[in-house]
């Protein structure tokens, strides 16, 4: 039986990992044409199932081939001052959410924009690295999160796109009998609104 020493095990990041390894997080290899598919449904997955096993509101915007967002109704967890705690990176990305954070990996520029009792919290990275401390800013919702991803062209290939194109029964599994919800969201494909002005 081989014997394994220290000096054989390599220690990566979870941004290395992600990058090495995408279908770990995304079911499907670097080179699969459904990758940036495979990352907004995971995206949405997460948003869709709150830590408690019940489901949230959400909503889903595509605003390009490798671009989408995703918001949810998911309240954050806070500090004594009412702010978001620092999360994946330091950053607005919730620590307890991994889909997020690994697709903001495989992103050139990603916005977290949360919301916590009627305050906002804006903040931009740049893959895995923060731009910059997150701004405070007005919103008149409650609580949730929004997340814009532009998933990063050198590292999808040149003919991939985002094809919506999720089943229902792909956004549940065996624990989600217990709660079951209605699985209708809307998905505002902003690239059928080119298609039809351009058609008329």
């Amino acid at each position: 039986m081989e014997r394994y020493t220290a000096d054989q095990i390599q220690v990566v990041t979870f941004e290395e990992h992600v990058w090495a390894r995408p279908a770990m997080y995304f079911r499907v290899a670097r080179d699969s044409p459904e990758l940036p598919t495979e990352i907004l449904q995971q995206v949405v997955w997460d948003a869709l199932h709150h830590r408690n096993c019940t489901h949230g509101q959400i909503s889903v915007e595509i605003g390009s081939d490798l671009v989408f967002n995703v918001e949810d109704d998911q309240r954050r967890t806070a500090d004594e001052r009412g702010t978001p705690l620092p999360g994946f990176f330091g950053s607005l990305l919730d620590k307890e959410r991994w889909a997020p954070a690994a697709a903001a990996v495989l992103s050139v520029r990603t916005v977290v924009e949360v919301r916590l009792d009627g305050r906002g919290f804006r903040q931009e990275l740049a893959g895995a690295v923060t731009a910059g401390v997150w701004e405070e800013f007005a919103t008149s919702k409650p609580s949730g999160t929004r997340t814009t991803f532009h998933l990063d062209p050198s590292y999808c290939d040149p003919d991939e796109a985002i094809a919506w194109s999720l089943l229902p029964e792909e956004l549940h599994g065996w624990e989600c009998d217990a709660h079951p919800s209605p699985v209708t969201f809307p998905v505002h494909d902003l690239r059928e609104e080119v298609e039809d002005s351009a058609g008329e």
